[in-house]
């Protein structure tokens, strides 16, 4: 078992049944609804209250200033004084305003270093208003932020697990304002596609128009299809795109198999195939070892000290996979099987599927990564 391959649960359940029906998804997990999505904010605060491991204010002279900003807001005059306290630092605070959130209600945040602090751990992020790309205020955040990671440090050794520059803060901000959509009047809405598919955009379209009748659902191109809301028959929109993304449809894919080089990982679909090709597999070890010898004069003779070099060379063929067929019409999941079964390593297995593909028997897209 000391393979690191991971395989699809479809694919298991293709080896262990000879093939599986495809599942049913609701249109919600394959769509996106036009105009309903989230906003990306952002902004700029410091965090209080580190034990020491804030930004040095001489490397971050952001730090500083933003500092002097808030106590003046405060009423405190700090205009020329000298302050480098070490338990701040600045940082970078993002979040993202979901679809219909409402005023007053709240969001997480994510709360990152951009000096050079070396934790956040235990540190409480000052009021930070949030900006969108249109430069409003839209939420405020603050609250104790909760760092991913942990450090020590000794006089000679420092120890660092996991990312102690950055953090959460969980329902750490609060709307102020609310983005301007108004789902209620929309007369039609679009339906984006996340892998577009013109079998699986035809399926929606089918699907809806049975439920509703037909013309409601029409098909625009591989990744969209519009919607007439007022075909439904239904109260609102809201009440239409309630019952529309809870269709369950079998939604087609195409045959892929991604391959991370990195750490060996296979993953494919059950409906990639092969054409008849024939597969051999070997590998060839070079060695060279170097044993150099040193010739001393003898005692009292004249002479150098000489060192003869001394080099040994082999080759070794490793056992491989001698040739085999496939036959036509196999499955890539029995032949990674078979593989699996001799013992083959991943990286081994990657460039056999490489050369399959090279060969054009490999009737899928190979995305490697």
């Amino acid at each position: 078992m000391g393979l690191r391959l991971l395989l699809v649960l479809l694919l298991g359940l293709c080896l262990a049944g000879g093939g599986a029906q495809a599942q049913q998804v609701r249109i919600k997990d394959l769509v996106e609804f036009d105009g309903v999505r989230g906003n990306d904010l952002v902004g700029y605060g410091l965090v209080v209250g580190l034990n020491g491991t804030g930004d040095g204010l001489r490397n971050a002279p952001f730090t500083e200033e933003i500092m002097s900003n808030i106590l003046e807001r405060l009423g405190i005059n700090v205009t020329g004084e000298q302050f480098r306290p070490k338990n701040v630092a600045a940082v970078f605070v993002t979040a993202e305003l979901p679809a219909f959130a409402r005023a007053g209600g709240t969001i997480d945040v994510t709360v990152s270093a951009i000096g050079d602090a070396s934790s956040l751990l235990g540190g409480t992020l000052i009021m930070t208003p949030l900006n969108a790309a249109d430069g409003q205020i839209y939420a405020v955040a603050q609250g104790t932020v909760i760092a991913g990671g942990a450090s020590a440090q000794g006089a000679a050794a420092q120890v660092v697990q996991g990312v102690p520059t950055a953090g959460v803060i969980p329902s750490g901000a609060r709307v102020e304002r609310e983005v301007a959509f108004e789902l209620a009047g929309m007369k039609s809405i679009r339906l984006a596609l996340r892998t577009p598919d013109f079998t699986t955009a035809e399926r929606i379209e089918t699907a809806i128009n049975g439920t509703f009748g037909r013309g409601v659902a029409r098909m625009m191109d591989a990744g969209t299809v519009r919607l007439d809301i007022a075909g439904t028959q239904m109260p609102s929109a809201a009440h239409a795109l309630g019952r529309i993304e809870n269709i369950l449809i079998e939604p087609q894919r195409k045959a892929r198999v991604v391959v991370d080089q990195r750490s060996g990982t296979i993953v494919m679909g059950d409906d990639v195939r092969i054409s008849r090709v024939a597969v051999s597999q070997g590998n060839l070890t070079l060695r060279i070892e170097e044993a150099p010898i040193v010739v001393q004069p003898n005692p009292f003779a004249e002479g150098q000290t000489v060192v003869v070099p001394r080099s040994k060379a082999d080759i070794q063929e490793e056992p491989g996979i001698g040739l085999a067929e496939v036959p036509t019409g196999t499955s890539l999941s029995e032949v990674v099987a078979g593989l699996n079964a001799l013992g083959v390593s991943p990286r081994d297995m990657i460039d056999i599927l490489k050369s399959i593909k090279a060969a054009g028997a490999l009737h899928a897209e190979f995305i490697v990564r």
